[in-house]
């Protein structure tokens, strides 16, 4: 929506922008507004969808003082509703990708049914809280009828995303409060199943913020869709399970997934023996998880990632597609891995072999150098330090042959303490010597020019 100049005894203008940039100063001037609108002013810069709503609202007797919303169930009865809701197996990832429930979380996560009844929120003690004060709660209804205009009832008013910011709300005690909401539809019918919404202090709002839910809604009706998928496939798998005596349908598991991370193809193999291609991000992410037992946080994976410019967001995207891809081999808070086959990778494997000096199976293990066409700088250390190993476990292998096989490859082309190595078992004469300090020479030539 354009700034709009002030009128007439109506005060300053609304600049949309501010909400980001001054949000108290931008909620002080809507609230002049929306004083003004419910009192009859008009007020062009304020949409009117929303001016309709506000007026839908009290006609249906939602008073602009009025903070608690009217109760559809207790919260015995929501736990019975969960159970039979189709967004239930949805809750894992959304909460992975838009949930703040550690100590220092802000802003709150929210999913109604299709009628805008609060089945589940997630967040910090804190937040929980100030949502306990308005009755933001399960069993709480939130649609326009229920407690007026906001964020849950224009997502379903409008079947559209939306944002509500302070006194775009009705009621004034959610003036303090920015939300942004999105209908999740069943991929089968269009349907709307629910809300996913995100709500917090009003600084929390961000630029970003209604990308994330959107991105949300995104997850959740892909994981709809999937499982939709998988239960017609097993539906039709039944007859022929009937048909043999021990058959036994089960879903595919992340139990004995192999990365193998050496090379510039990525892949997983998964325990079935199937082989899914790896995005380089998505083989970079498994690769530094590969590297640290203990994990990492959100934080740390994205500032190794994408530097100054990285947000968890992002990461706990790149991790549910992971998780869609391969199943549970990411378990959270730190992000780790689990659930892989023995040694979990390739560049995994090659160290094992080398820390139980077996040199010559991990030469032979090491194909290629981990994950070659990657430029991250966390990559190319992990990289360097693959390559340093195995370099110095075959110096001091005491055999020509691996010194050898080694200096024959990529990896160890340049190795010129290997050369040495090699001059010392077999002499600086021998023909194999000879070709490998050649390559050195003008290696250090080329460098030199």
């Amino acid at each position: 929506m354009p700034a709009s100049p002030p009128y007439p005894n109506t005060g300053a203008a609304l600049e949309p922008g501010l909400r980001f940039t001054a949000p108290r100063e931008y909620a002080r001037l809507l609230r002049t507004a929306h004083e003004q609108v419910i009192g009859g002013v008009h007020r062009p810069e304020i949409p009117a969808a929303l001016v309709d709503s506000w007026r839908r609202s009290m006609a249906l007797g939602i008073d602009p003082d009025q903070h608690s919303p009217r109760r559809l169930h207790d919260t015995a009865d929501v736990a019975e509703l969960r159970r039979g809701h189709r967004l239930q197996a949805t809750l894992p990832a959304l909460t992975d990708l838009l949930a703040e429930d550690g100590t220092e979380g802000r802003h709150l996560l929210i999913i109604t049914d299709a009628q805008g009844e609060v089945l589940w929120r997630i967040g910090s003690a804190s937040v929980l809280c100030r949502a306990d004060s308005l009755e933001f709660i399960e069993g709480a209804d939130w649609s326009e009828a229920g407690i007026g205009t906001n964020a849950i009832s224009q997502a379903l008013t409008t079947g559209a995303p939306v944002q509500l910011f302070s006194a775009e709300h009705l009621v004034r005690t959610h003036h303090e409060w920015a939300c942004t909401a999105a209908p999740i539809r069943d991929p089968r019918t269009g349907h709307v199943l629910g809300v996913l919404d995100v709500s917090g202090p009003l600084d929390t709002l961000t630029a970003d913020s209604l990308r994330m839910v959107r991105c949300g809604v995104r997850v959740a009706e892909e994981l709809l869709a999937k499982h939709d998928d998988g239960a017609r496939a097993a539906a039709s798998a039944a007859p022929e399970r009937r048909k043999t005596s021990r058959g036994v349908a089960t879903a595919r598991s992340s139990e004995g997934v192999r990365l193998e991370l050496l090379g510039d193809k990525p892949a997983a193999v998964l325990a079935d023996g199937s082989q899914v291609p790896l995005t380089l991000r998505r083989a970079e992410i498994l690769a530094l998880m590969d590297s640290r037992s203990q994990g990492w946080s959100a934080d740390e994976l994205a500032f190794e990632l994408y530097g100054d410019t990285g947000t968890p967001s992002t990461v706990r995207i790149e991790m549910h597609r992971i998780r869609a891809a391969l199943g549970d081999v990411v378990a959270s808070s730190p992000y780790r891995l689990t659930g892989l086959a023995e040694r979990g990778s390739d560049a995994r494997q090659v160290m094992e072999l080398l820390r139980q000096g077996k040199v010559r199976e991990a030469l032979d293990a090491y194909s290629a150098p981990l994950l070659t066409r990657s430029s991250l700088l966390c990559v190319e250390l992990l990289r360097e330090e693959l390559n340093l190993a195995v370099g110095a476990a075959v110096r001091t292998s005491g055999s020509a042959e691996l010194i050898s096989r080694w200096l024959a490859t990529d990896m160890g082309s340049s190795d010129a303490g290997a050369v040495d190595a090699l001059e010392r078992l077999l002499g600086p004469s021998h023909p194999r010597c000879s070709a490998f300090r050649a390559r050195i020479d003008l290696l250090d030539r080329t460098l030199r020019n």
